[in-house]
């Protein structure tokens, strides 16, 4: 299994930030995809990866100590979940995204590694931190 995690402290306290993130749709929006759709406790999300394009179907689970958690249903992974769990902070909240995967290389092939992959997901969790920060940018508790 691969893993990607990414931490950042935001400017506002841990339920206000989950109230932010349980707006799935503009929380995985914020990502950078190129297409984001919602349907109850499923999340389709299309996008373009170097040359290649990639398309996943999430499904909303039920996970402890997460304030989000999903698990790929069909895509390019033999399996791949990602965990946000937030954290109390004296300035806000500490919140921490962590995707784990592992590469069906029959699918992915050479287009598109674990170390690409990992790059990618990066960027996307920053760019949903950076929406985040937006958010709650100049308000006071």
């Amino acid at each position: 299994m691969n893993s990607v995690s990414v931490s950042r402290e935001v400017a506002a306290p841990p339920e206000a930030v989950r109230a932010r993130m349980n707006d799935v749709g503009a929380f995985m929006r914020a990502a950078g995809f190129d297409e984001v759709t919602t349907d109850g406790d499923r999340i389709t999300i299309t996008n373009g990866v170097g040359i290649a394009t990639v398309e996943l179907e999430l499904e909303l689970i039920d996970h402890p100590d997460a304030a989000l958690a999903y698990r790929q249903r069909d895509g390019i992974f033999e399996e791949m979940v990602t965990r946000y769990t937030l954290e109390p902070t004296d300035d806000g909240t500490e919140v921490t995204a962590e995707t784990e995967f592992a590469v069906d290389v029959a699918l992915v092939g050479k287009l598109l590694d674990a170390t690409v992959i990992k790059r990618q997901r990066r960027r996307e969790l920053d760019q949903q931190f950076d929406w985040l920060e937006r958010e709650f940018a100049g308000q006071t508790e």
